[in-house]
């Protein structure tokens, strides 16, 4: 169970939810409401007040690392730091598990060895969820995870999605797609557009001149 309470994103009211493993949780507004925020702060990539729990465990009880470790945030726009996409994964790695991802995103275990600059944008994104999801994190932050896909690949993600639900996992979902969230979707949580601030009047001052 992943339980939020009483947390604090940029200008949002304080946000108070639970989503339940197996389930998914569609994060929804417009552009600016601040669904990334959000996101990075459940990650505890930003600063935010409030509490986040995982299976009863305070995120602030954990190393930031083990509760990333935990509780993945997988941008809409990976960085990569290394030449290769090998590079990016521990020496370690359970090659039958590595092979599998692969798969299941239509990769060919060649890419992992290919300069990244020469992989296309769609590759780079499925690459970038193998590498996420090589350690099995608990809970799934994904940021329009298809958004630069073709049909194929977004058929090819939401199946791979489904199967981490199946399996126990738990995913925040932000998506543009309406029909992506409406296959994967168990529940939703909607934040509304922030109003602008009202412009504050140039107070004058005793001699007539406006305040600076």
């Amino acid at each position: 169970m992943l339980r939020v309470e009483k947390l604090k994103v940029g200008d949002l009211p304080p946000l108070t939810f639970e989503v339940a493993a197996s389930e998914c949780l569609s994060v929804e507004g417009p552009s600016g409401s601040g669904k990334t925020r959000l996101l990075r702060a459940i990650a505890d990539l930003d600063d935010a007040e409030g509490y986040v729990f995982l299976d009863g465990v305070e995120r602030r009880e954990l190393a930031a690392p083990e509760w990333r470790r935990r509780v993945r945030y997988f941008a809409a726009e990976p960085g990569w730091w290394a030449a290769t996409a090998r590079d990016h994964f521990p020496s370690d790695v359970d090659p039958a598990r590595l092979d599998r991802l692969l798969d299941a995103l239509g990769l060919g275990a060649g890419l992992l060895d290919q300069p990244i600059g020469q992989l296309s944008t769609g590759e780079r994104l499925r690459m970038a969820l193998v590498r996420g999801l090589i350690d099995e994190p608990r809970v799934l932050l994904l940021d329009e995870p298809t958004g630069a896909l073709d049909a194929q690949s977004r058929a090819l993600v939401d199946e791979l999605i489904r199967f981490q639900l199946l399996a126990g996992r738990i995913v925040l979902l932000v998506s543009h797609n309406a029909a992506e969230i409406d296959r994967l979707a168990h529940q939703r949580l909607q934040l509304k557009a922030l109003a602008p601030r009202p412009a504050v009047p140039e107070q004058p001052l005793r001699d007539g001149s406006a305040a600076r």
